[in-house]
This record gives structure tokens, sequence and C-alpha cells, in this order.
């Protein structure tokens, strides 16, 4: 029986046309998986389904019947929810408080807080989704906060649930556990749409698979009937090669180095050697580290102790820009915080922070930043107007090759770089991870940090585990196995850790 149809649905944003009649058909008690390239429009679509836009043409249908979602919390009485990548709970509320917030029950105008309770933990104990009520959300795991989030999605009555980028942030363990609970809900005939990237996870999870590309639908496939390299042809509309072949580099001198670098609770004592031509990889779960060992290394964060060797000479009390200016070019994880100024336009963000090499006595060679500007934008291969157009016009994975590509494009000598292909289509990531190993074959010497640890495995030379502000392990990237990352990541079975470099 069909759950969901949605049919010719067209969506325009200005000038750009993100839906163009596409079409999704999901049945009542499966597991349906959206992919598509970066602006191929399938958040969008989910968008509509959920209410937080409206479609410019076309028609949804709900268990056979037309309906019109004008809002989220229309959407939410018709039994659709959304679980979105960046959780939308409140840090200092407890978990409870979170889930029932906007749906308390009460009796005679008194709030039954007891009641709802009980229902929450009837849903947590069926579903197998283990969650601390009474703990505040700011204090627990990043995979808890997405049990918060399903089960605040279940308590309000969800039978189609849509999750966004749902393994982005998790551990192979998190990612197995999730995946009980998705197969937990299926069997409640509960309908789940899944919106990835991540092939491998739909072909592990998926029931059906529909495929955008350019706002259209390109077709539906059975996951069984569906390979890898099938999926990311449907989603490209070429043969992409999914396996990074990387060659062998002889490293070179060390050009960075840690020693003993701590910032209060965050970073305790960690120290590492970078050489040239090599990619050392820190894996981890956020929240561990990564983000204050990178900025600290940048120099957007002063350390309280330990010390930053660049070509042997200390750098602790250089500013970021000094750093730039000797080489140290940097990817930042959050693009909208760190990376990009939206309401620029798109040749300023080419060039933000490297604007000193476009001008001569304060004033910018602007026929120059044009120039170099439509370069990157060609290379990169950002979908966009124009370079006059505004950064805030373009999709995310568009925003996030505009960022990495105005780093790579001005060719410092170390890179570090956090997340390089976060929200990036198939196609774009097999072209970034080249970019990545062509600047490690150029004797570039390259720090990353990413979430997917397929990526990790790939392109690094060592790996490094952080947990809690420490490297509890470290050794070359052949030698660990993705279950045996995911453990230390998560804190358990912790051998005697090492320098890394040593």
């Amino acid at each position: 029986m069909e759950a969901l149809r949605m049919t010719n649905i067209s969506k325009n944003f200005g000038q750009v046309k993100a839906l163009n009649r596409a079409e999704i058909v999901v049945n009542k008690g499966e597991i349906h998986s959206l992919l598509g390239e970066n602006g191929a429009g399938k958040t969008t679509l989910m968008k509509i389904l959920y209410g937080i836009h409206q479609e410019d043409e076309g028609q949804i249908f709900l268990n056979g019947q037309k309906v019109t979602i004008s809002s989220p919390k229309e959407a939410i009485s018709l039994g659709i929810n959304m679980v979105f990548q960046h959780f939308m709970l409140i840090p200092n509320l407890t978990v409870m408080e979170n889930i029932i917030l906007g749906k308390e029950e009460a009796k005679m105008g008194v709030l039954s807080y007891g009641e709802s309770r009980k229902k929450v933990m009837e849903l947590s104990e069926r579903l197998g989704l283990k969650i601390r009520p009474d703990m505040k959300v700011e204090d627990i795991p990043v995979g808890e906060k997405q049990r918060v989030e399903i089960i605040k999605a279940l308590f309000r009555g969800a039978e189609i649930l849509i999750l966004d980028e749902p393994t982005a942030v998790l551990t192979p363990q998190e990612v197995t556990e999730l995946f009980k609970v998705l197969k937990a809900l299926k069997a409640e005939n509960k309908t789940i749409i899944i919106i990835t990237h991540k092939l491998k996870e739909t072909m592990a999870i998926a029931d059906n698979v529909t495929v955008l590309r350019n706002g259209k639908t390109q077709g539906v496939i059975e996951a069984k009937k569906a390979t890898p390299e099938i999926l990311a042809q449907m989603m490209v509309g070429r043969s992409v090669m999914l396996e990074v072949e990387k060659d062998k580099v002889e490293k070179g001198q060390v050009i960075l180095e840690a020693k003993n670098l701590s910032l209060g609770n965050n970073l305790k004592n960690i120290s590492f050697k970078l050489h040239e031509g090599e990619i050392l990889g820190f894996a981890g779960v956020e929240g561990n580290g990564q983000t204050e060992l990178l900025e600290t290394l940048v120099g957007l964060q002063m350390p309280t102790s330990g010390d930053i060797l660049y070509n042997k000479q200390n750098i602790i009390n250089h500013s970021v820009k000094e750093r730039l200016i000797m080489g140290i070019g940097f990817i930042p994880e959050d693009r909208n915080d760190r990376g990009l100024i939206s309401n620029f336009n798109i040749w300023q963000n080419c060039i933000l922070g490297y604007q000193d090499r476009y001008q001569k006595n304060g004033i910018l060679n602007l026929s120059a930043i044009y120039k170099e500007s439509k370069k990157l934008v060609d290379r990169y291969q950002i979908k966009t107007e124009g370079i006059f157009s505004p950064t805030s016009s373009l999709s995310g994975g568009n925003a996030q090759k505009l960022l990495v590509g105005r780093v790579f494009y001005h060719s410092p000598q170390v890179l570090i770089i956090a997340h390089p292909t976060r929200g990036v289509d198939v196609g774009a990531i097999e072209y970034l991870h080249q970019e990545i190993l062509a600047m490690r074959a150029q004797g570039k010497a390259i720090i990353l940090v990413s979430a997917d640890l397929d990526e990790i495995k790939q392109l690094s030379d060592r790996i490094a585990v952080l947990y809690e502000g420490s490297i509890v392990v470290e050794g070359s990237a052949h030698s660990f196995s993705e279950e045996e990352l995911g453990i230390y990541m998560a804190g358990g079975a912790l051998k005697e850790s090492k320098v890394v470099g040593s």
C-alpha cells in the first residue's frame, strides 16, 4: 500500500530550478533511500513534504488522499516528521523535556508529566532506543541525541519519518544500532525516508532507492538489485571511481610538529609530527577535541600550554594571518561560521584571506581577481550563475566546493582540513579526493579530520584517534579495521598511546 506519492513536483528559487516535475513513491512500512548530487533537489523535495517549502506545481498524496501541506505543524498533524542533520534540541533542557516540549499532556489544566514520561519510556524500551531521560542534552553523546530526536518524532505520532544524513556524525557501532532501530520501526509498519550520499549504507538498509539529478527523478531501483556503481552512475550520469587509488609517496622532512599541546579540558598533551608528502588523519566522534586541535594549529585558539613548530620555528604566538602567509591553509568544519561570508558575492569569497596577493598599494586588482575566480569556479565544478552571484545562492555542497577550492587553489604548504567532502555528492567527492592526493604527491603536508571513516582510512597514511581531548591510539592507516577505529572512538579497548610520527 502506498504511504506517499509526490507527482510532478516543481520548485523555483529565483532563477534556479530546484525541482523539475520530480516524483517519489514510497510504500507503507518500507525504508526508502533518496539519493542525488548536490543541488539535485532531494532535501528541497523532503522540505516540501515537511511543509518548510511549498511546491510551485505538483501534487502530494498520503495514503491515497490528496493533501496540501503549508507548514511543519500541518505535516506533523498528518503524521510526517523530519529529523535534521543538525539536531533541533535545546541543550540546557533534559532529554525528557526536549521530547515532550510542545506536546505536553494535561489533566484539568495541570501538566501530566508522569503520563508523558511513561509513554516515552515505553517507546524507548519497545524500539531499543536507549535514552537517559533526566540527563541534559548538552551532556549526552551525539548518537544519543539522534535517538532523542527519533523518539521526539514518534511521540508526536510520526508515521512517515524523514532522516537527513542520519549517519553523518555516528561511529560504526552507532550506525549499526541506528539500523537496528530503523528495522524495528519498519516492523511496526512505520515508513522511513533517508536522505543520504552514502552508497554503502543505502545498500545495507534501504528497500528501494529513488535517485534525483538536476531536480528530476532519474529512476527507482530495488536496493537488492543495485550496486554502488549503478547508483553512482544514476546520480551523476557517468562512471565514478568509488575506491581511492593512492600512489606511494616518499615522505619529506617534518614540516609541522605539535609538542604537548593542551587547551583546558579540550586538549590534553597532544604531540605529533607531520611530514611533507603525508596525510595524517584524526578520527573521533565530534566533540572530542578535533575542532579545538585544528583551531589551535591555525591560531584561532591559544593553547594553555605546549608548542607548535612550523619548519622548526615556534609559531605559537603567530596570528592566523601570519600562519596563512607562511603557508598554512585551513578548511574549517563549519563553512558558514568560519569559512564563507554568505552575503559576499562568490568572487569575494574566492579570495577571502588571500586578498593581499591581489592588491598593490592597497588597491585590489579586480580584473585579475575576476579572472582567477572564474578559473577557481570552473576547476572545482561549482554550480552557479556566475562569480557575481551571492554566495547564499549556492547549495550546501557547492558552498563546500567553494570553500575547499579556495584553499587548494592558493596552494599552501600545509593543509589543515576538516570534513572536506561534508554534504558533497559522490562525483565531487571523487574529484576532491583526487585533489587531496595530488597535493600529497606535490609534497604538501595534510592534516585531515573527517566524520567519514571510509574517507579517513582511504586517504590517510597514518591515523590518530582522539577521545576526550587525548590521542588514545595511533598507527598506519592499513593497520586498523573500521570496527577497531569505532571502538577507540567510543573510548573502549584503549591501547597504550604513542606519539604520532615517532
